[in-house]
């Protein structure tokens, strides 16, 4: 097990709907900031009676919106962390930011409070496609919000979404080149997928919305870890691309089965194989501080295979792999050895990982090889 600890702080509130999220119900005009802090601050006391005892490596503030955070209540949680952990001394605290100038003014504060990464949703570089994305900004506010980042703070990443309807490989690799082009050290690149339960999925069952061929999407996949490798930025998630030294700490953890805390509603956490779950529903989480002091609404131990099946899912997303004895007990070495064979992926008598052609199939080598 690394030694990794990260804490998740999910901000649960966002100002406006996202069209391929489940988090509309939690759309606030205004919120009681006071009265959140210290239900925060609650639940991340329960964590510390019951988490592991060591430094935390990494902090990340996630969810809805939560560069509304008042920097005042940033400041507060992360005190209340190194008081209750300490921090390592290069931690990684990273927060998620959607590209609009109001937020944007409030970066100079947030990395006063501490935050010293910032992920932002910037998605498309192209207005039509924002508005097909349902996105509030347009270019020029996103692009003036990244300005402002890389100012702010000493790590910035963005994200992008690709494969969307009508979407040419010419037009991806000009949105990609100009992406390289702003000289951030990380760079987040989705495949654009249809959710059940969402508007694109609603789009494309009326016929409005055709999804991008596979074949054409796996084309765009390679594009982009070219590219991205080129420009010194290889791949080193499924989805994920960093200069070597910048690559996500936080999701490093997640991603390699370390122990990870999670606060506030909806979060979760694996802290020393224990599984905890919080409420989701924000006002159901303070009801569950109010009575317990804590928002945890499931906390099981998991059995050894879960922890080896988990380990094994999470770990095949990254290009490292994962170390073999970790998983030995969830894998069908027969279906590996065949897998090997096709080139799809690479093994040793210390690791397994999947090769660049496997991670193009990656669901399917999960489900052959994991038992």
């Amino acid at each position: 097990m690394s030694e990794a600890l990260a804490l998740y702080i999910h901000w649960p509130f966002c100002v406006s709907k996202c069209p391929y999220c489940d988090f509309n119900s939690h759309v606030r005009e205004s919120v009681n900031q006071d009265r959140w802090r210290d239900a925060l601050l609650a639940d991340l006391a329960h964590e510390a009676t019951v988490g592991p005892k060591r430094a935390l490596t990494s902090i990340f503030f996630g969810g809805g919106t939560p560069s509304l955070m008042p920097p005042a209540t940033v400041a507060a949680l992360i005190e209340a962390a190194e008081r209750h952990w300490g921090l390592a001394p290069d931690i990684e605290i990273t927060l998620e930011a959607n590209p609009s100038s109001v937020e944007a003014a409030r970066f100079a504060g947030l990395a006063a409070a501490g935050v010293n990464r910032v992920s932002l949703g910037l998605q498309a570089l192209d207005d039509d496609a924002l508005r097909f994305l349902g996105r509030a900004h347009d270019v020029a506010e996103g692009l003036a919000a990244l300005d402002i980042a890389q100012l702010a703070f000493d790590r910035v990443s963005f994200d992008l979404i690709y494969a969307l309807p009508g979407q040419s490989a010419a037009a991806w690799q000009a949105t990609l080149d100009r992406a390289l082009g702003f000289g951030t050290g990380h760079l987040s690149l989705y495949q654009l997928t249809i959710e059940p339960g969402t508007r694109f999925a609603a789009m494309a069952a009326r016929g409005e919305l055709t999804p991008a061929d596979p074949d054409f999407g796996a084309d765009l996949y390679e594009l982009t870890r070219a590219a991205t490798a080129a420009a010194g930025l290889p791949a080193y998630e499924i989805s994920n691309h960093a200069r070597p030294g910048e690559e996500s700490r936080h999701n490093l953890t997640y991603w390699r089965y370390g122990d990870y805390l999670g606060v506030g509603p909806g979060a979760h956490g694996r802290r020393e194989g224990v599984a905890t779950a919080r409420a989701k529903k924000p006002e159901n989480w303070l009801t569950r501080i109010d009575r317990n002091r804590h928002g945890i609404e499931l906390e099981e131990l998991l059995p050894q295979a879960d922890q080896a099946r988990e380990t094994l899912v999470m770990g095949l997303r990254l290009g490292e792999g994962i170390p073999r004895d970790r998983i030995e007990d969830a894998i069908d070495t027969a279906a590996v050895d065949r897998l090997s064979r096709l080139g799809l992926i690479e093994q040793t008598s210390e690791r397994l990982r999947v090769t660049p052609d496997g991670m193009l199939l990656l669901d399917a080598i999960l489900a052959e090889i994991a038992i």
